[in-house]
C-alpha cells in the first residue's frame, strides 16, 4: 500500500491550516484531505474497448461563519500552496486574530467494510475476464441477444478529516461495481435492452462467491429478451405492485431528497415544518442507514468526520427526522446525523443519504400480487425525476407485466410512474414480507456531486398510482 495519508500531510501541518483558516475569524474550520485509486475496464462488440487508471490526490479547507461557507482547494500537496487555499477559505470572515494551533486527536470508529485485498491491488486481467465471462453467458443464454456492454469500476478512497473542534478521523472506502447491459433484437425492428450487475464496499472474491459475472450478465440478457413483444402500457390511475430491491429508488426519489436537511433549512422541501405529522400511510417505515456491512452506500465516517448511523426517517407513517449536516445542524438548532457528504476533496459537503429503504411488512409477495384484480406490476427501474418543492415524481419502468386476475401476463412498454412523493406513500396499502436491498449500483446526483448510495424495500401495493403509457414502439 503507498504511504499514509499523514505522511503525506502531517498532523502538524493540518494543526496549522486550520488556525490559518480561522485567522479571519471563522467559527469553524475543517480540512478534507483525500487519496483515490480508480481502475475501469468496459466491454463491447465482444472486446475490451478500454481499461484505464487514475489517481487523485488533493486537501480541501472549509470555513464556516455563521450559516456561510468558504471553500478553497490544492492538488498541490506544497505547504505554500495549502496554506494559500486555507486563507482563500478564511476570506469569508472579517476581521480576527491570528489563532493558535488546534490540537487533534483519533477517537474510536467503526469498522463495517474491512477488506484484506484491495481491488487496487488485484490484476487487470482478472477484471477483463469478468467482463469476457459474462459477455459469453448474455449471448449464450438466447440467440436474439445482439449486443452486450460490460463494465468493470473499482475504486479505493482515503479520507482523513480534521477540524478546529479537535476531531481527526481517517477512513479507507473501497468500492467495486460490475454491471452488463444486453439488447435483445426479435429481427422484425423490436429492441429491448436489460441491465444488471451489483457490487459495494466488498473483496474482488465477491465475483466468484456471491455475484458472478454469467450471473449478473445473464440478468441482464433475461431481462431484455422478456421485454420483446411488450404491448403498450394502459395510463391512467390504477393498481401499481413495486418489486423488492432497486423499486427502492422510488423512495430515495420521490421521498429520500426531501427530508435532507439543507432543503428543510431552506425551506424548499414540501417536507419542511412537518416534524410530527402523518406524511405518509401508517404501513410506512423508511429508514436511513449507514452501518450495513459492505454495502455500497454505507460509510464508518460521513466527510465531516462525524460517525454515520441509522436515522429513523418515517414511522409507521409518521416523520421523524431528517438527514443532517453540520451545517443544517447549526442553521436548525437541531444534531448533525452524520449525513454531511461529499464526492470528492473539490466539494463541500452537504446532507446526503446513505442506503435509505423501506422496512419489511406482514403480507407475502403471493399475497399482494393475488389481491390485484388489474394492475401493474413494476420489476425494474429506469431513470427518474423529482421536483424537492412539490414532490412530482416521473419514474421509467424498465421492466413492467401487466397484472391480470392476481397473476402477471403481458410485459409492457413505455410505462411510467407520476405522482406526488407524499401522496404514494398515503397510497401504500399492503407491504411485503420479503425486504431485499438492490444489488449495489447505485449513484445519487445532487448539484453537481455523485455520491455512491443503496436503496431497499419489500414488495409493495399503492393503490390509484397514475400510470402514464403510450402507443409508440
Amino acid at each position: 500500500m503507498p504511504d499514509t495519508l499523514t505522511s503525506l500531510v502531517p498532523i502538524s501541518v493540518i494543526e496549522k491550516l486550520i488556525a490559518a483558516a480561522l485567522s479571519k475569524g471563522g467559527d469553524f474550520a475543517e480540512v478534507y484531505l483525500e487519496r483515490s485509486r480508480l481502475n475501469s475496464a468496459a466491454l463491447e462488440e465482444q472486446k475490451i474497448r478500454t481499461a484505464t487508471h487514475s489517481v487523485s490526490l488533493g486537501l480541501g479547507v472549509r470555513v464556516v461563519v455563521g450559516t456561510e461557507v468558504g471553500y478553497a482547494y490544492s492538488d498541490d500537496l506544497d505547504v505554500a500552496a495549502l496554506t494559500d487555499a486555507a486563507l482563500v477559505a478564511a476570506a469569508i470572515a472579517k476581521g480576527g486574530k491570528p489563532h493558535p494551533p488546534v490540537r487533534v486527536a483519533k477517537g474510536a470508529l467503526p469498522d463495517r467494510y474491512p477488506v484484506a485485498v484491495v481491488p487496487d491491488d488485484v490484476l487487470t486481467r482478472a477484471k477483463v475476464e469478468l467482463l469476457l465471462r459474462g459477455d459469453r453467458a448474455a449471448h449464450g443464454h438466447d440467440k436474439r441477444i445482439s449486443q452486450v456492454i460490460g463494465s468493470f469500476v473499482d475504486l479505493t478512497k482515503e479520507i482523513l478529516v480534521a477540524n478546529s473542534e479537535g476531531v481527526l478521523a481517517e477512513d479507507r472506502q473501497v468500492m467495486c461495481r460490475l454491471s452488463f447491459t444486453a439488447i435483445a433484437d426479435d429481427g422484425k425492428g423490436d429492441r429491448r435492452s436489460g441491465f444488471h450487475g451489483g457490487g459495494g464496499r466488498v473483496p474482488f472474491s465477491y465475483y466468484d462467491q456471491t455475484l458472478t459475472p454469467e450471473a449478473a450478465a445473464t440478468e441482464a440478457a433475461r431481462m431484455a429478451v422478456a421485454q420483446l413483444g411488450a404491448v403498450s402500457a394502459p395510463a391512467g390511475p390504477q393498481v401499481v405492485v413495486l418489486a423488492p430491491g432497486w423499486s427502492g429508488i422510488l423512495l430515495h426519489e420521490a421521498v429520500g431528497h426531501g427530508l435532507e436537511a439543507d432543503f428543510i433549512r431552506k425551506g424548499t422541501s414540501l417536507y419542511a415544518g412537518k416534524l410530527g405529522t402523518k406524511v405518509a400511510s401508517e404501513l410506512v417505515t423508511v429508514v436511513d442507514n449507514a452501518e450495513l456491512a459492505h454495502r455500497r452506500g454505507s460509510i464508518n465516517i460521513d466527510d465531516e468526520g462525524g460517525v454515520a448511523g441509522e436515522k429513523v426517517l418515517i414511522e409507521k407513517g409518521v416523520l421523524k427526522g431528517y438527514m443532517v449536516d453540520r451545517l443544517a445542524a447549526k442553521g436548525m438548532g437541531i444534531a448533525a446525523t452524520g449525513s454531511g457528504r461529499r464526492e470528492s476533496y473539490q466539494h463541500a459537503p452537504m446532507p446526503r443519504m446513505t442506503n435509505t429503504y423501506m422496512t419489511a411488512g406482514d403480507d407475502t409477495p403471493e399475497e399482494i400480487l393475488a389481491s390485484v384484480a388489474h394492475g401493474l406490476y413494476c420489476r425494474a427501474f429506469g431513470g427518474g425525476q423529482v421536483d424537492i418543492a412539490n414532490g412530482n415524481f416521473v419514474f421509467e419502468v424498465r421492466e413492467g407485466y401487466l397484472i391480470e386476475h392476481g397473476k402477471l401476463t403481458r410485459p409492457v412498454k413505455n410505462a411510467t410512474l407520476i405522482g406526488v412523493g407524499p401522496e404514494a406513500l398515503q397510497k401504500v396499502t399492503m407491504v411485503g414480507n420479503d425486504f431485499a436491498l438492490d444489488p449495489g449500483i447505485g449513484s445519487c446526483g445532487k448539484d453537481g456531486q455523485s455520491v455512491p448510495v443503496g436503496v431497499g424495500m419489500p414488495t409493495v401495493r399503492m393503490d390509484g398510482i397514475t400510470v402514464g403509457g403510450t402507443d409508440g414502439g
